[in-house]
């Protein structure tokens, strides 16, 4: 069985990876993209694997968008984080859906359903395919406008245009205003990346959230890592990993 994996987060990758050898031996992973333009290249011009795993948010983009580019006539096992609504699209679908963190009772389950249904699959995109994409598609996500802080006792609203980044430190989470005002935060960075507009905010790596207003220039640092200048005063270096070098460019361009 050969398998595209499209996953942005490389513990993720390495984890399904892991598993998928654990549980087949046959199974050949031909290739693992990050980017929603990457993986349009790749399958635009090569013929389409068996099976695709496929992470919801990319590190440029949704994966949605991969079908309004290309014509993939496989079936998909999406992996997400997302909330309720997100599910609820997937279980009205064909397709199935694995939540992070992938267990290998769940893997076992979806692989066993790829293998029923694999007689049912034809050279043409699947109704389901066309539903998800015509209900869930990059322009109708709500973003969030405003983010609730604590302020010693009380709480305030800030809105989000004001806001340059989000960092985690010691176990909390702040947020960071465009004038230099830091405010203690209930939530994590991996809830409030799912909030924020893509094009705007960008996960650089497990401390900061960065706004694109914030970001001065980027240099090399090492030998593939990424070094961000910001507008911001941080004690310690914003690192881009290797892995995530490359699409964090493309985003900022």
């Amino acid at each position: 069985m050969k398998v595209l994996i499209i996953e942005d987060e490389a513990p993720a990758f390495r984890r399904l990876q892991k598993l998928l050898e654990e549980l087949d031996e046959s199974i050949e992973i031909v290739e693992v993209f990050d980017g929603v333009k990457e993986a349009v290249k790749w399958l635009n011009n090569h013929q389409c694997p068996d099976l695709i795993f496929m992470d919801i948010q990319l590190s440029d983009g949704l994966s949605f968008e991969i079908f309004e580019q290309t014509e993939i006539t496989k079936p998909i096992i999406f992996t997400t984080a997302f909330d309720e609504y997100m599910l609820k699209a997937f279980k009205v679908n064909s397709i199935d859906y694995l939540l992070k963190p992938i267990n290998k009772e769940d893997l076992l389950r979806s692989l066993e359903k790829y293998r029923n249904l694999k007689s049912q699959f034809s050279d043409t995109p699947p109704p389901s395919i066309q539903e998800l994409i015509k209900n869930i598609r990059l322009d109708d996500r709500k973003f969030k406008s405003r983010f609730l802080v604590k302020m010693g006792e009380k709480m305030m609203s800030v809105e989000t245009e004001d806001i340059s980044c989000f960092m985690a430190k010691s176990g909390l989470v702040y947020l960071l205003t465009k004038g230099g005002k830091k405010y203690l935060m209930d939530q994590t960075l991996d809830e409030i990346i799912k909030e924020l507009d893509p094009e705007k905010y960008y996960r650089a790596n497990r401390q900061y959230i960065l706004g694109y207003a914030a970001i001065q220039a980027i240099h090399k640092f090492g030998k593939s890592k990424l070094l961000v200048e910001t507008n911001f005063e941080h004690e310690e270096q914003i690192v881009v990993s290797s892995e995530k070098a490359t699409a964090f460019k493309q985003w900022l361009g």
